[in-house]
């Protein structure tokens, strides 16, 4: 087993950032190496391929300057994180560098940036409420402590603004040590200045990992397993509630992509390596809770489906692997409704578990459901509307049009103000009851269907 580090002179061409290095005589995929440019300085790297005595090596950083007889070290490490309770409050860029002006801090201790899977017999079942102060979210897709919830949005919808939002929200109604984890890649210059002002104004702890544009792409693969690093570390050893919140899961796949591509490795769908899946999972999985530990992990990754398609790889494969999903409309965006969620195909499948008495309402369920039904009724009728014009409906279908508008329009619609689990079922509530709909009354079914006759049916 290897223990040194072994130094090559043996550069035999480079190619942007990736250096093949020949004659190596031990490597392993990976493994960090450090690159010694003629002017002194210095710059890391990852083994990336392994062909016999050959080794390609993906450079963390600009190689302008860089010749072939320049020194390339094997340190026979893989990349590890370092962990310490003074990662609180702090911005790093993709290589875990701080980037806040700060100086850096003492690490308590060093981690592979892997992870270690979480034993499924020791998983407990998430059932907190995670609030994010998003009626759509919080009302009718209800966020549980350790659970994975995507957001797919589409190219022109507004999703770094409604990460910012839940960044600025996002909390514990019990109370409780509580802290996010922002992980963002291939930002331009628009979204990361917005992201930093955002940042600026979080009154609750966070940890943030940003990679830019222009940066390495490496760093986009590294960046969320350091955020995840940071998660596990602060949740399972000193018992915090983390939100993990990544933006976005798109640009991570095209990194991996092209990484894969640098490999020569064999493509799978859209060119995407057959093992996206796997890699996928190897993060999304890192979320949960553990039996008679305190503290948890909670995800929100942002996902952009490529040309608004749901069966892309990317929210394909995620859809897999996650509890449900948060969907964006582009229609709604168009109506100038912020945040545009569409409430009918998205879906949290552990809110069962995190809502109700002793964890957000005794009637939250009904309210839910109630909200649902009608408005899918509204947005049913209102392809019906199209055809035969709003005279054409009957004298009980008008309101369940009106009732979708009211719905979307100040509901949905809640602009960048922060609600409460409470005000928002209690606006709920106030909207049935103003279409005379609430929990206590007789509602007529579908269109076409048989009724029930209520009192002032009489």
């Amino acid at each position: 087993m290897r223990l040194a580090e072994y130094e090559y002179r043996t550069i035999s061409s480079i190619r942007g950032p990736l250096l093949f290095v020949e004659d190596v005589f031990s490597a392993r995929m990976g493994e960090v190496v450090r690159i010694a440019f003629p002017d002194g300085s210095e710059s890391d790297g990852e083994v990336l391929k392994i062909d016999g005595r050959s080794v390609l090596i993906q450079v963390y950083g600009e190689t302008r300057g860089l010749d072939i007889a320049s020194r390339v070290v094997f340190t026979d490490a893989v990349k590890k994180a370092p962990l310490s309770p003074d990662v609180v409050g702090r911005v790093f860029n993709g290589s875990f560098e701080p980037i806040d002006g700060l100086p850096a801090f003492v690490p308590e201790r060093w981690v592979p940036i892997t992870g270690l899977p979480i034993n499924p017999a020791a998983r407990a079942r998430p059932e907190e409420f995670v609030e994010t102060g998003c009626t759509a979210i919080d009302a009718l897709n209800t966020l549980v402590k350790g659970q994975k919830l995507p957001i797919f949005s589409s190219s022109g919808l507004p999703s770094k603004e409604l990460a910012a939002t839940i960044l600025r929200h996002a909390r514990l109604t019990g109370g409780g040590e509580f802290v996010v984890v922002f992980v963002a890649m291939g930002l331009t210059h628009h979204e990361y200045s917005h992201y930093m002002e955002c940042l600026e104004e979080m009154k609750t702890g966070f940890v943030a990992f940003v990679n830019r544009a222009g940066e390495p792409v490496v760093e986009r693969l590294l960046a969320p397993r350091f955020g995840l690093s940071v998660a596990e570390y602060l949740a399972f050893e000193r018992g915090m509630d983390v939100l993990v919140v990544i933006t976005d899961m798109t640009n991570y796949c095209d990194a991996l992509r092209e990484v894969s591509t640098a490999r020569e490795e064999l493509p799978g769908r859209r060119g995407y390596p057959g093992y996206l899946y796997s890699d996928l999972a190897s993060l999304y999985e890192r979320a949960g809770r553990i039996k008679d530990m305190p503290g948890s992990v909670t995800m929100l990754p942002i996902v952009t489906m490529p040309e608004d398609d749901i069966t892309h790889p990317i929210p394909d494969l995620t859809g897999y692997i996650t509890e449900g999903q948060i969907v964006l409309s582009r229609e709604l965006h168009q109506g100038g409704i912020f945040p545009p969620v569409d409430v009918l195909p998205s879906l949290s499948r552990l809110m069962q578990r995190g809502i109700g008495e002793g964890r957000t309402r005794e009637d939250h369920r009904d309210v839910a459901n109630l909200l649902y039904r009608h408005y899918a009724k509204g947005r049913d009728l209102r392809k019906l509307e199209a055809i035969v014009g709003r005279e054409g409906l009957g004298e009980r279908d008008r309101p369940m049009l009106e009732f979708a508008d009211a719905f979307e329009q100040e509901l949905i619609n809640q602009g960048m103000e922060r609600r409460g689990i409470n005000q928002s079922l209690n606006a709920g509530l106030d909207l049935l009851k103003r279409f005379s709909l609430g929990p206590s009354e007789e509602v007529p079914e579908e269109t076409g269907k048989e009724r029930k006759i209520s009192k002032s049916d009489e």
